[in-house]
């Protein structure tokens, strides 16, 4: 069994977003990277997981970006990754960077576990664009993962309930909350990480069907009304008028 799993270089969460070049470009002056959270904890150890009980299992990692994501590569390693590949290029265009992963995905891979969406652009694209460049099944918002032989049972949240899927590997599946617990790497893994393989390649050639423009911050909060719990009339009015809930 070989799964690749797909890890992308976020901003950490406490970091301060700024942009440049007039709005059109993140400043990444002073930003503290991570491993996007749903790669890390939910599709990386879910696949550590698979490795556990069957250690014939291997677990490569791909990601698309330059020599700077190489840290945290490294770290998905020490997580308990085989082996990792960096394609060498830059971009945010979803279906380039799908391109990229489905050029790596096709030297036989059984299963590509991708997390829902990367925390930064949130555009849970990616996982669906691979499996139609694949040509195989894909199931999104995996909340449990279970396999059994070449056969995989995929439980995923939909609208009031739950849905529960069957599919035949290979196949592709995005991973969110429920499909594993976060883990930290411990020393042994951090140095067994330093000496594992990592290989840059050069992008495979397609098109970049998108651009970004421009970026713009949310507006500032708006200072807070209060109404006194007598005044039922004006709260009525407030939510009515000015804040159209009502």
């Amino acid at each position: 069994m070989k799964i690749l799993v797909c890890v992308s270089k976020t901003p950490d969460t406490t970091s301060k977003i700024a942009f440049t070049d007039g709005n059109s470009k993140f400043d990444e002056n002073g930003v503290q990277w991570i491993i996007n959270p749903y790669d890390e904890w939910y599709s990386l150890v879910r696949a550590i997981e698979l490795k556990e009980k069957d250690p014939a299992t291997t677990v490569h990692l791909v990601t698309v970006g330059g020599a700077d994501a190489e840290p945290i590569i490294r770290k998905a390693l020490a997580l308990g990754g085989d082996e990792a590949i960096r394609v060498n290029a830059d971009g945010s265009d979803s279906y380039f960077i799908a391109s990229q992963i489905a050029a790596i995905a096709k030297d036989g891979y059984d299963l590509v576990f991708t997390g829902k969406e990367t925390i930064d652009y949130n555009g849970s694209s990616i996982g669906a664009m691979v499996a139609e460049l694949l040509d195989v099944p894909y199931i999104s918002l995996a909340t449990k993962f279970e396999l059994n032989g070449t056969t995989a049972t995929v439980t995923r949240e939909i609208e009031g309930g739950e849905e529960v899927a069957e599919l035949a590997l290979p196949a592709v599946v995005s991973c969110q909350k429920g499909v594993a617990e976060q883990r930290i790497p411990n020393m042994r893994g951090i140095m067994a990480a330093r000496t594992k393989p990592l290989k840059v390649v050069e992008p495979a050639a397609t098109d970049t069907l998108t651009s970004i423009v421009s970026f713009e911050l949310p507006p500032a909060k708006a200072g807070v009304k209060l109404v006194s719990p007598d005044n039922v009339g004006e709260l009525v009015r407030l939510l009515h008028e000015e804040a159209k809930a009502i």
